[in-house]
């Protein structure tokens, strides 16, 4: 459509184009701007409406492929493979999820730029450099400026844009929320438990035989597991990671933490391996001020008072097992530790 097709109360009053003329005592005069061309947007409302529905169509395509997004991660198998010809054999998600993936960002791109071409003002305007420091007429000025781009923009008049872009701007970012599912699967309350529970037998690392109290002299220290866990299980280094323990036997009298002494044996307390600092394994004993320290980073707990941290940067004490001894004379645990063992963790209660 030429500007002969348009009604001429819709076309533009023509702009003063004068321009400064270089001669001998200012050879280089600013030759200012160039007329403006009006583009057919500017003086036709039909083409205008042309562009908006263009430009909204694009959001939408964008908002529907992340929906495709959506829907192939959902829907196809991992292993499935299509050929796509000339590139060969491929696999069909990666396929899916990067085609609708690169059409929902394309469209957003495309949509936004055709209607800042079409539609946004297009005018060229001079302006005057000025010193860093803004000064209250140059804010005022911006905030002016702001407000005028903003209206031409036409944001609030072009509602049939605005709700598209928003749209489609909304439903992009759920592509990248289905994509955290490929973290892994949510940890749970597995965290919060291990092995142990009620009847559980402590055999011995070394021996892998259950342990009696008389196998456990004052001042040692000792290793176990549960009963039933063996190295050759393809969980093993899983689960000896929460439920390694170590046992101490102290004299009752030197115990000073209630609990501790209650849900001992005899003396015979049982901790986690377990430090809460990084989860590195405990393995050193000060037999005279029951101390046990972490190799790797120094924490140091009292197993006498409860295994509270006394020294280093383990945030909170050592988890307690309670035993007790079955019928046939062996060590058992009377249940699973009551808080999570090692690092601390946003779950922990």
């Amino acid at each position: 459509m030429s500007s002969q097709d348009i009604p001429e109360e819709n076309l533009p009053a023509e702009r003063d184009a004068s321009v400064a003329v270089a001669d001998e005592k200012n050879p280089f005069a600013d030759p200012g701007l160039p007329p403006h061309e009006h583009r057919i947007q500017d003086i036709d409302e039909r083409a205008a409406k042309r562009s908006e529905r263009t430009v909204a169509l694009l959001f939408t395509v964008s908002m529907l492929a992340t929906v495709g997004f959506i829907a192939s991660y959902v829907t196809i198998p991992h292993d499935k493979s299509i050929f796509v010809f000339p590139i060969g054999h491929l696999n069909a998600l990666n396929f899916a999820l990067g085609l609708t993936l690169g059409a929902a960002l394309f469209c957003i791109g495309a949509g936004a730029v055709h209607w800042a071409r079409t539609l946004m003002s297009d005018e060229e305007v001079a302006d005057d450099r000025h010193a860093i420091a803004a000064e209250p007429e140059v804010k005022a000025k911006v905030m002016a400026d702001f407000k005028q781009g903003a209206k031409e923009s036409a944001l609030g008049r072009r509602k049939l844009i605005r709700n598209t872009m928003f749209g489609a701007l909304a439903l992009f970012p759920l592509s990248g929320v289905v994509l955290l599912r490929d973290l892994g699967p949510l940890p749970g309350t597995k965290l919060r438990h291990t092995l142990w529970s009620k009847g559980k037998l402590l055999v011995n690392m070394n021996t892998n035989e259950p342990l009696r109290p008389s196998d456990v002299a004052v001042g040692s220290l000792t290793f176990a597991k549960p009963e039933g866990l063996e190295e050759h299980d393809h969980d093993f280094q899983n689960e000896i990671a929460k439920a390694a323990l170590m046992i101490v036997r102290l004299q009752p009298d030197d115990i000073k933490d209630k609990q501790e002494l209650d849900w001992s044996y005899q003396g015979i307390v049982a901790y986690s391996k377990i430090c809460t600092h990084v989860g590195c394994p405990i393995s050193l004993y000060e037999q005279q001020t029951h101390h046990v320290l972490c190799p790797c980073h120094q924490s140091t707990f009292d197993l006498s008072d409860g295994a509270r941290v006394i020294f280093g940067p383990a945030g909170h004490a050592l988890p307690q097992l309670r035993i007790g001894v079955n019928d046939e004379g062996y060590l058992e645990a009377l249940g699973d530790f009551e808080e999570p063992v090692g690092p601390a963790f946003w779950e922990r209660g």
